[in-house]
């Protein structure tokens, strides 16, 4: 009886260990990334990761125009931009194409002009940098995310998906931790911030 009823708890852990994701804040929070596979750059010649150290760094994953999350948040991503970056902060905005037409770079192009996005923009073809980084941490259910890292390069801050704008709780906290990143010196990274 007591195998039985063990059997069955260990079932059920193992079932929610399986169905639950590794949480909003993933498997990233508080490590460094992997290095990013992105081409075809827009408002930047081509920007390394690594390269970025010593700057606040603000990632978000976007899609083209008929995505209601990217169009809201692209005012917010220009405000922060203009607002900060003469105080350290980078803002890299990645494409992932959705669509069932053929990746074209040019209408990339065009989907950025047409948000007025002013930060370095690329492509992450294939997904490949999007499913290392968010879609491999286990189950998302959204694939405009954000990530906020430090001048040391560790993500500091995850914003799941979806929108934000000025005047939402989901703004307010990107900014409150942008703005105390950007107060921050650099810090000394542990061994488990390096991986």
């Amino acid at each position: 009886m007591q195998v039985r009823v063990a059997s069955k708890m260990i079932l059920v852990l193992a079932l929610l260990l399986v169905t639950l994701p590794v949480g909003a804040d993933g498997d990233l929070l508080g490590r460094r990334p992997p290095d990013w596979h992105l081409s075809d750059w827009l408002n930047s010649p081509p920007l390394v990761l690594e390269d970025l150290q010593g700057q606040v760094v603000l990632v978000r994953w976007w899609t083209g125009p008929g995505c209601p999350f990217c169009r809201a948040t692209a005012d917010a991503l220009n405000d922060f931009y203009r607002r900060y970056r003469g105080d350290g902060l980078e803002i890299v905005g990645i494409y992932h194409h959705k669509a069932p037409t053929p990746l074209e770079p040019d209408r990339v192009r065009r989907y950025a002009e047409n948000l007025g996005l002013e930060f370095p923009v690329a492509i992450d073809r294939g997904w490949r940098t999007l499913r290392e980084w968010w879609l491999g941490q286990g189950e998302s259910r959204w694939t405009s995310v954000s990530f906020l890292l430090d001048r040391d390069g560790v993500v500091r801050h995850i914003h799941p998906g979806g929108s934000y704008v000025a005047g939402d709780p989901d703004h307010a906290a990107l900014r409150e931790k942008l703005e105390e990143l950007l107060d921050s010196p650099t810090q000394p990274v542990s061994r488990d911030e390096s991986r």
